[in-house]
């Protein structure tokens, strides 16, 4: 009964089409936001924003990425991994090799670097789809991990492989506290989904949304199926670089190819797929569930185990976390195919109407 629209009229189009027309939007975005900067600062230990809060930020970075392709646009992807290792290691390049380059601008133009490598290999998105197109996009990944371990320059000819990055500054303050990161992080995801938020509503999302329901009647009607493909690609690439960056800058601080694997592009995948494929809620949703849920069964289980008396060793507990973590994939997707953000959406309908029947 809180949740309604009554009496909430719209006088012009600008007040029709603003990314929130609900009043109770609004509101609870804008004080979800404060709290986010304000309150949980004080509250988290360095624990909870190193091992949660952090990845947590960058990886729903990454996964509203992909569900730009994969959801809004319909292209299945399995290179966002490679995707990220080009937007760190473009980041890193940039950073270190030119004096004073600043953060921010170094991770603008690491994503830059990964919207080139992603609209190459999106190129065959023109001729392939569906299971074709994952293959040709895995070439990417493995591509990648080659080129970052062989060639030497990426790596500024380090021995080893691995790199690092130290005195972290933004506007001139220091953010190698895990508060700073946090913020800094925060900050990036918030202008970052607003901005993808305003894309997917505009003639863009639209013809995006086209090309995933019906590519030929998209192509009947008007809309280039070449421009709608690589566009998709080339914004998720940027946003899924600029998030590599802040995942080896400011997660990882030292890194190797190893840290961008295959398995980081199928994680990546597994968040939109529960979250919520062509929502930008989802990248959220899909991102909790996939950071969140394995450090809380790590913690739970042993505390589970001990009050039936039963003593389990670290293996089994590790066991036991992947074997529950599959099981509930496979039930939300039997149970919700449409991901957690159609329970989101169903819920806030439900809202409307309550307490009335109608």
């Amino acid at each position: 009964m809180f949740y309604r629209e009554n009496g909430q009229f719209k006088t012009s189009y600008r007040a029709d089409q603003q990314i929130f027309p609900i009043l109770q939007d609004r509101v609870a975005i804008g004080l979800l936001i404060a709290a986010a900067f304000l309150v949980v600062p004080f509250l988290a230990s360095d624990y909870v924003f190193r091992a949660i809060l952090i990845p947590f930020l960058i990886m729903a970075l990454a996964a509203l990425g992909v569900n730009i392709l994969v959801g809004y646009c319909g292209q299945i992807s399995l290179g966002s991994g490679a995707f990220m290792a080009v937007g760190a290691y473009g980041a890193y390049n940039f950073f270190v090799r030119i004096p004073g380059m600043p953060l921010i601008p170094a991770l603008i133009l690491g994503g830059l670097c990964a919207t080139v490598f992603g609209i190459l290999f999106g190129l065959p998105s023109l001729r392939v789809k569906g299971l074709y197109l994952a293959v040709a996009t895995l070439a990417a990944q493995f591509f990648s991990d080659w080129m970052f371990l062989r060639i030497k320059w990426f790596t500024n000819d380090s021995p080893s492989g691995s790199i690092s990055v130290n005195d972290l500054q933004v506007f001139g303050l220091s953010i190698d506290s895990a508060i700073g990161k946090y913020w800094f992080c925060l900050g990036m995801l918030v202008v970052i989904a607003l901005l993808a938020k305003n894309l997917v509503r505009g003639a863009i999302g639209r013809e995006w949304m086209a090309i995933r329901d019906m590519d030929v009647a998209a192509a009947v009607i008007g809309i280039r199926p070449m421009y709608a493909k690589l566009s998709a690609f080339a914004v998720s690439s940027f946003i899924v670089g600029v998030a590599g960056g802040l995942w080896a800058f400011i997660y990882l601080g030292a890194w190797e190819p190893a840290a961008f694997s295959v398995d980081v592009s199928f994680r990546l995948l597994f968040m939109v797929i529960i979250g919520g494929l062509g929502s930008i809620m989802g990248g959220f949703f899909g991102a909790a569930f996939i950071v969140v849920l394995p450090i809380f069964l790590n913690q739970f289980l042993p505390a589970l185990f001990a009050m039936f008396g039963v003593n389990i060793s670290t293996a089994g507990v590790s066991h036991a976390e992947l074997m529950i973590f599959g099981a509930l994939i496979v039930w939300f997707l039997i149970v919700e195919p449409h991901g957690l953000a159609k329970l989101w959406s169903i819920g806030k309908q439900k809202m409307r109407l309550w307490p009335f029947p109608h």
